[in-house]
């Protein structure tokens, strides 16, 4: 399935040339995404940003704050969802269920919340739940942005380096 979704892209790519550059917050916000986070691969944005420079339909100055604010508006999706799910999800039949280690796990995440996002950014299953769990657990929203901004930076720079890697090897 990742292959057809991968050549669904290269073909977009290829037949809106001029459209490419919005493809980037949109898979990046995707990856970061709650749910979606979970299908749609790293690989994915790394190839159409590394294509994108190699083919001077863009330069890394227009590809990385777009990235950046892709990943930022799609950890702050997850976020805010977990925020509004929490209280109903703690009065549910699994969190009673499972209470005592959802409550460890709550008090590990908040605990660690701050070392928690800027790691999880870096990690892509994590990537696209943590920030749910973090809204889940009632983790403060300023520190969350704060941190969450920073996280979203490395990670950009980090894309950066990258795409830097794979188009100088072209």
């Amino acid at each position: 399935m990742i292959g057809a979704v991968n050549e669904l892209i290269f073909r977009w790519l290829e037949d809106y040339r001029d459209y490419a550059l919005l493809l980037i917050p949109l898979i990046a916000f995707a990856e970061a995404c709650v749910g979606i986070g979970l299908f749609v691969s790293g690989f994915i944005l790394v190839a159409v940003a590394s294509i994108l420079v190699s083919t001077e339909v863009a330069t890394l100055p227009q590809i990385l704050p777009l990235a950046f604010l892709g990943a930022l508006t799609g950890d702050h999706l997850g976020f805010y969802v977990g925020r509004t799910v929490g209280p109903r999800f703690h009065q549910s039949r699994l969190a009673n269920r499972y209470r005592s280690s959802l409550d460890r796990a709550e008090a590990m995440i908040l605990a660690r919340g701050a070392w928690a996002i800027l790691i999880g950014r870096f990690i892509p299953a994590i990537r696209s739940l943590l920030p749910a769990m973090l809204g889940i657990g009632g983790f403060d929203r300023t520190r969350y942005t704060l941190v969450d901004v920073v996280a979203c930076l490395l990670w950009a720079s980090g894309l950066g380096l990258i795409v830097t890697a794979t188009t100088s090897v072209f």
